[in-house]
């Protein structure tokens, strides 16, 4: 059954040396394996046969792949050593992942991120991660403009303690970013004003933001230069009416995100990185979507 990402995070809510790190990160910022797959998108099958789906993702073409399962300092029940090490047998990488930076990973006491957290981060580098992407915030966080502010903050020392293992730390957006204001202000225009990009990658979701109906080109030119990362999705109209998310995701190209002329105005701009995410399939197979969207990505140059 269709879970919406918003949700599925929301519930999961309740060390590499730094030179090699560093040297890994500038070759991929020179354009090496810009194209990728969020494994969410074919995340049942993950949850079922982790080797198999990784084999049928690597049989289309992808070379990298965006991690959504980060529990108890493994990826998908498997150690980071043994993650990056199934992964390169397979002709693929893992540039990036997804965990989200919570405000119990930062100790106010201490002035500093609880264990849990520095383990995410040492075991992001072991697998192989450029970068440590956080796909969510609270919203006791944004309850006011200076707990906004403050975890801002944090992010900004995310980006410290990522760039000591040659990594960025980035945010991902969904929709509540633009639909939420803060003491008058767009959510979203405080997030970017308030983080600096030498430490904060922003990772846009070309897909998401349409739920709040806002569109991901006229943020690509509000911000040029701010999105090193894309999460390319194509949107149509949501097969479930009456839910609160009147877009679902769709193959690229079949729906009204604009997403070439997006992705190409990044890539103009300075983003390194386009990750192909798929949530919803409208009857078809998840990984036939994959496959299409690979498809529609290389004919446009990824």
């Amino acid at each position: 059954m269709y879970q919406s990402r918003r949700n599925f995070i929301k519930s999961g809510l309740a060390l590499a040396g730094a030179s090699l790190a560093s040297h890994q990160l500038f070759s991929f910022a020179k354009g090496e394996g810009q194209l990728g797959i969020q494994l969410y998108t074919v995340r049942e099958a993950m949850g079922k046969d982790v080797l198999g789906s990784l084999k049928k993702i690597s049989s289309m073409g992808y070379k990298n792949v965006e991690h959504a399962n980060y529990k108890e300092r493994k990826f998908y029940g498997f150690a980071p050593a043994e993650f990056k090490k199934i992964l390169a047998d397979m002709g693929m990488k893992m540039p990036s992942g997804h965990t989200v930076l919570a405000k119990n990973h930062w100790d106010d006491s201490k002035k500093d991120f609880t264990d849990a957290w520095k383990y995410t981060v040492d075991d992001a580098a072991i697998a192989g991660q450029h970068y440590v992407v956080s796909p969510w915030l609270d919203e006791s966080i944004y309850q006011t403009e200076d707990s906004l502010l403050h975890f801002m903050d944090v992010f900004n020392k995310s980006g410290e303690l990522c760039a000591k293992s040659g990594m960025k730390f980035g945010y991902h957006n969904h929709h509540f970013e633009f639909a939420k204001k803060v003491n008058g202000k767009i959510l979203y225009d405080l997030i970017l004003d308030n983080t600096d990009p030498k430490l904060v990658v922003q990772q846009l979701d070309t897909g998401n933001l349409f739920n709040a109906g806002v569109k991901a080109i006229d943020i690509v030119k509000k911000f040029p230069g701010r999105f090193e990362m894309m999460h390319v999705k194509d949107e149509v109209a949501s097969s479930k009416p009456g839910e609160e998310e009147k877009y679902e995701s769709a193959v690229l190209g079949k729906g009204i995100a604009q997403v070439k002329e997006v992705i190409d105005l990044g890539k103009k701009a300075g983003t390194k990185q386009f990750i192909v995410e798929q949530e919803a399939y409208q009857g078809k197979d998840p990984f036939d979507c994959a496959k299409e969207d690979f498809d529609v990505m290389k004919k446009w140059g990824y």
